[in-house]
């Protein structure tokens, strides 16, 4: 049965059973808390692996709340990740930021990655079924509003706050809420931000580690605390980003309006990172573009046949995902 009406009127719809025999509810997965802080403190500073951090940021800083956020907990933390990652590997510096980009990456962002093409295969399969039941909702609320004489407005008022309930109870029975879908953002930006305040601080506040990094680069950067001269590291990023934004693109046929404006918007980002990286160390720049290409990488293996049967997504998917993206690809750009 589908209530439709406030609290002065109140009757019931019969959408076979919809109610009773289709809905249900699932219990939510334990939410799991992060690990201990593994940051030691003494004397007013922080020490990460053995060396200090400045606790006031660099004399540089754009303002208290750039210093605040350079030195806040978790950008202390990617610190002694990074350290602890070099010193265990005894990699060179520029090797090491690689190998814990590809680590933080594949152990942290790429589940989510899943996590979220889960939740968005299962709210795309459920508009079929949301546009059934709209339909119906639409009749019964027609024939309600003749019975009681609504305006159009009140038959409207109705109708969308009905649909609102019975979508928002499909998302609870699939578990599959979109909201759901943005958690890799949630987790990705922060940590994104504080690898790369932490990169900073290593490349420049910290003397101790200053000569190792100014000497950990390779090939046309050697020195990881300055910005790279010959542009090379920048223009690969902005290069890279380009290609995410054109892949993703490929996968809306017939993209709407927002759609479009948003990804213009992601593609003017994606040319401004170039500038940005011109102006940072070049261990951020490489940390900026290492992630880029494990993201990239993260992607195209979502696409697999066996991941998506692994994953058990409940849309239709490609049997050669690498073929039709290919194809699609030069079909757009070869006009």
């Amino acid at each position: 049965m589908l209530s439709v009406g406030g609290s002065s009127r109140i009757f019931s719809l019969p959408i076979r059973g919809f109610c009773s025999a289709v809905i249900y509810r699932k219990s939510l997965p334990p939410v799991i808390t992060s690990p201990g802080n593994y940051l030691h403190r003494s004397g007013g500073g922080a020490h990460v692996s053995g060396v200090r951090a400045l606790s006031g940021g660099s004399s540089d800083a754009a303002g208290g709340w750039y210093s605040s956020l350079a030195d806040s907990t978790p950008v202390h933390l990617c610190e002694q990740l990074l350290v602890s990652v070099q010193e265990a590997s005894g990699l060179p510096w520029w090797f090491s930021i690689c190998v814990a980009t590809l680590s933080v990456r594949t152990l942290v962002t790429l589940p989510l990655a899943a996590y979220q093409l889960v939740v968005i295969s299962k709210v795309e399969a459920l508009q079929a079924e949301i546009s059934e039941l709209a339909k119906r909702l639409r009749y019964e609320v027609s024939v309600t509003a003749r019975e009681r004489s609504w305006t159009e407005r009140e038959s409207r008022f109705q109708f969308k706050k009905n649909l609102r309930r019975i979508v928002s109870q499909l998302y609870v029975r699939d578990n599959c809420h979109p909201f759901k879908a943005s958690l890799l953002v949630w987790v990705q930006l922060p940590l994104w931000i504080s690898l790369s305040l932490a990169l900073r601080n290593l490349s420049l506040d910290q003397s101790d580690l200053q000569g190792a990094l100014a000497a950990g680069g390779a090939l046309w950067f050697p020195d990881l605390t300055i910005p790279d001269s010959t542009l090379i590291l920048p223009v690969c990023l902005g290069l890279a980003n380009l290609l995410i934004v054109e892949v993703f693109s490929l996968q809306r046929v017939a993209a709407s309006r927002t759609q479009r404006l948003v990804l213009n918007t992601v593609r003017g980002f994606s040319l401004l990172m170039i500038p940005i990286a011109a102006t940072v160390p070049s261990s951020m720049a490489l940390y900026w573009f290492a992630s880029s290409l494990v993201g990239f990488s993260h992607n195209l293996l979502l696409r697999s046949p066996s991941i998506c049967r692994l994953l058990q997504l409940s849309t239709p998917h490609s049997t050669s995902p690498y073929r039709d993206l290919l194809t699609a690809f030069f079909a757009k750009y070869r006009k």
